[in-house]
């Protein structure tokens, strides 16, 4: 996995992100002080889940040789009393049965972000020079 390297950039919470030769930006919305050149934290986090819940679905699918055409997936997020939920709708695009849409439902809870997030996380902070 590549590192990710973020260093404040433009504005009062611009962010600017590299990952390998790419870049992003992050940011907030305006009506907390940002200026929406990009994607605040927690929306960088649920396009991360978004992305993998469709990469891990298609790839099986391809695995199968089953008719899926297309994977699109919308996720949502809220804080609620302390706790974050995430809500996630996926669409399956192809002449799919029941059981592998039951099935491919079942893969996406198995993509590795979502076990990821719903499984123990440890984050080592240190300062450097």
């Amino acid at each position: 996995m590549r590192n990710v390297t973020v260093k404040t950039g433009e504005g009062k919470f611009g962010q600017s992100i590299h990952v390998g030769p790419h870049e992003l930006r992050g940011d907030e919305l305006p009506e907390v002080g940002g200026d929406d050149r990009g994607p605040d934290p927690f929306e960088l986090v649920l396009a991360g889940l978004g992305t993998c819940t469709s990469m891990t679905i298609k790839v099986y699918a391809d695995r199968k040789g089953w008719p899926l055409s297309s994977v699109e997936v919308e996720v949502s997020g809220e804080k609620r009393d302390g706790s974050f939920l995430a809500k996630r709708s996926i669409r399956l695009s192809g002449d799919l049965t029941e059981e592998q849409r039951a099935r491919l439902l079942d893969i996406a809870n198995k993509c590795p972000v979502h076990k990821m997030l719903t499984g123990k996380i440890e984050i080592e902070t240190a300062l450097v020079a």
